[in-house]
């Protein structure tokens, strides 16, 4: 229970920041097939090729639709385009038929005065079902993105041609249609750091604190095991109060759950560079990190004590236990983001104590913040762990525990 929750950080820490670089190193194989060779579809390849996030395997432009689905059945790619044979005289026409149009909005008599039929034949798109629809998504922004350029190109150069009665210059081309203005990224902190954070930021926190509940599985069935062996009677004939045992058993836990987050934010620091992965940047407020660590570790002792005095054997406890904190988790942020919830489950979120946990982890790793500042992702907390021991105590009185 200790080390398998630090194998998790690592392996899930990985995956997902192989997932975050796919655009950029580990490019999506893609076959593209191109049915029609004129020179709007070529700059479309071109395009597509700029994009960076795809490895483009052409094939020959008799490959049937079987062929290529049957290519990518076999892995050879999880995506595949089909130019289709009419592309660049459609889009060519489609150019010429806005150009004609802008110049007699001007009063400009064109060559031909009625426009011509441009319907454009789609480009056909096949994915491979494993791809999410996220990704399909953003394949198909990129790919209409190609087009974009593709068009604009043929209508500058339509206007141009209209206009001069000669082929527009290579370098004129390129300084109108590859003029776009840039984008700045700027993640917002508190400190006024522009650190990107990354998987290692994000991973290591949250599977912590998963870490940190999945206590409940030897702790819940310590608590049962002491109440079937009669430790709670012995117990209770010494000449103290048995709440003394119950904080010496939170106290001795926590300090457990402390010295797991000390190894798995270690792994991060030193670990992390020495296998490829980003390294953890540990928060400037120190003990801002270690009251959150503290609160955190309480919750999720507070917990499992609380599911071991409810239950009756050590296999409901753990049944129960492993259950309750991978749901908490769930519906908490830690296994799917809390922006991507639906409205519906906003409200349902904030009775997981791992949520709050999130945010104030959160609070200090992504956002640069200092104690303070997370102080109302505390308080919350606080209030959940201080409610969990009420119902504990008074279900230890209930049964004549104590």
């Amino acid at each position: 229970m200790f080390v398998m929750p630090i194998v998790l950080v690592i392996v899930i820490t990985a995956i997902q920041n192989s997932t975050f670089e796919l655009v950029n190193d580990n490019k999506v194989p893609l076959l593209l097939c191109n049915k029609d060779g004129g020179e709007p579809s070529n700059q479309l390849i071109q395009a597509i090729e700029k994009i960076g996030m795809f490895q483009v395997k052409q094939v020959t432009k008799d490959e049937s639709e079987k062929q290529i689905t049957d290519r990518m059945h076999a892995k050879d790619a999880l995506v595949a385009i089909v130019i289709p044979q009419n592309f660049s005289a459609t889009i060519s026409a489609k150019a010429s038929n806005i150009s004609n149009k802008a110049l007699n909005k001007f009063g400009l008599q064109t060559d031909s005065g009625k426009t011509v039929a441009a319907d454009i034949e789609p480009v056909t798109l096949y994915y491979h079902p494993v791809l999410q629809q996220s990704f399909r998504s953003s394949i198909q922004g990129a790919l209409r993105s190609a087009l974009q350029i593709v068009e604009n190109k043929q209508i500058v150069k339509s206007l141009y041609f209209s206009l001069n009665e000669k082929q527009m210059p290579a370098s004129f081309e390129n300084e109108i249609v590859s003029g776009q203005a840039t984008i700045i990224e700027i993640p917002i902190s508190r400190n006024g750091s522009r650190n990107i954070p990354n998987a290692t930021q994000h991973n290591i926190p949250a599977w912590t604190i998963f870490a940190m509940f999945f206590i409940v599985i030897s702790l819940g069935s310590s608590v049962v095991r002491e109440k079937l062996n009669g430790s709670f009677l012995r117990l209770k004939t010494l000449p103290t109060s048995y709440l003394v045992a119950l904080l010496s058993k939170q106290i001795a836990y926590m300090a457990v759950t402390l010295l797991q987050t000390a190894i798995i934010f270690s792994i991060g620091v030193w670990l992390f560079p020495l296998i490829g992965l980003p390294a953890l940047n540990i928060p400037d407020d120190k003990l801002g990190l270690f009251v959150v660590s503290v609160i955190c570790g309480w919750c999720a002792v507070s917990y499992a004590i609380c599911i071991g005095v409810f239950a009756q054997t050590q296999e409901q406890a753990n049944g129960f236990g492993a259950v309750s904190i991978v749901l908490l988790a769930a519906i908490g942020g830690i296994l799917v983001p809390s922006f991507a919830m639906p409205a519906s489950f906003q409200g349902i979120m904030k009775l997981s104590p791992l949520h709050w946990c999130l945010e104030a982890f959160y609070g200090l790793f992504l956002e640069g913040g200092k104690l303070k500042d997370v102080l109302l992702n505390i308080l919350p907390l606080l209030g959940i762990t201080l409610l969990i021991q009420v119902v504990t105590l008074y279900t230890l009185k209930r049964k004549n525990l104590i």
